[in-house]
């Protein structure tokens, strides 16, 4: 479904990505795992429009969308749930999930894909009226999640969702996960600094190091790599 081809990212005069190459297949979990500073928030964001990429292809359907502005991209089917989840903290959790909705034109649709919401995150049925910015971390991440679904993506990409959350939330959210994309068939890409947590849902799972990509493989067998272990899971 997505494919990044040679993909380069400067800021500036400094390379952030360095020609990086990666293949997400249709309704599988794919992450992305790295050091603070290894690029990964960087490819997302480059996915997603907000970084334009230097060089490089990066197909989405077999449309180069490198060049693409972020709105179209979202128009197309790929959603991004930011690092620090960035919800409209002004805004009730009702309106910031009509914000989600907002490039969509088949608003007949929006009763179910609440529904669907509410079913799988409770608290915020609970809390429709709240304004958001007084909702837990993990609420407003499951927030997040529930303003991205809202714009009907085939491709979800999460960033640090376990980022500020109580351990006890944090299985809760990556359970959904897993969810969503059973549920959904919907294709996920997540970058995640828990490493261990983030391999155990995924089925496949590439390492990054400053900005290039240096291991790939079955997320189980990354699990049992040597360096991987020393490296991201506690040896």
């Amino acid at each position: 479904m997505l494919e990044l081809r040679d993909l380069r990212v400067n800021y500036g005069a400094i390379a952030a990505l360095h020609g990086i190459s990666m293949r997400i297949p249709e309704g599988k979990i794919v992450t992305l795992i790295g050091a603070n500073g290894a690029g990964k928030s960087t490819t997302l964001r480059a996915i997603s429009g907000i970084v334009k990429a230097r060089s490089g292809i990066i197909n989405f359907d077999g449309v180069n969308i490198a060049e693409l502005p972020p709105h179209k991209i979202v128009g197309l089917g790929i959603s991004h749930v930011p690092e620090g989840r960035m919800i409209f903290t002004n805004l009730t959790v009702m309106e910031n999930l009509r914000m989600g909705a907002y490039l969509r034109s088949d608003t007949h649709h929006f009763a179910k894909e609440l529904d669907y919401i509410f079913g799988i995150f409770p608290r915020l049925k609970e809390r429709e009226k709240q304004v958001a910015g007084t909702l837990s971390g993990g609420e407003q991440q499951m927030l997040a999640i529930g303003r991205a679904l809202m714009s009907r993506p085939r491709c979800l990409m999460l960033d640090e969702p376990s980022l500020g959350i109580a351990p006890i939330l944090v299985k809760t959210i990556f359970e959904k996960i897993v969810e969503i994309n059973r549920t959904l068939g919907i294709t996920i890409l997540l970058v995640e600094q828990n490493a261990n947590l983030a391999l155990e849902i995924s089925h496949y799972g590439y390492v990054l190091e400053t900005g290039s990509i240096m291991l790939e493989d079955e997320s189980a067998a990354l699990r049992q790599n040597s360096r991987v272990r020393e490296s991201y899971l506690g040896g």
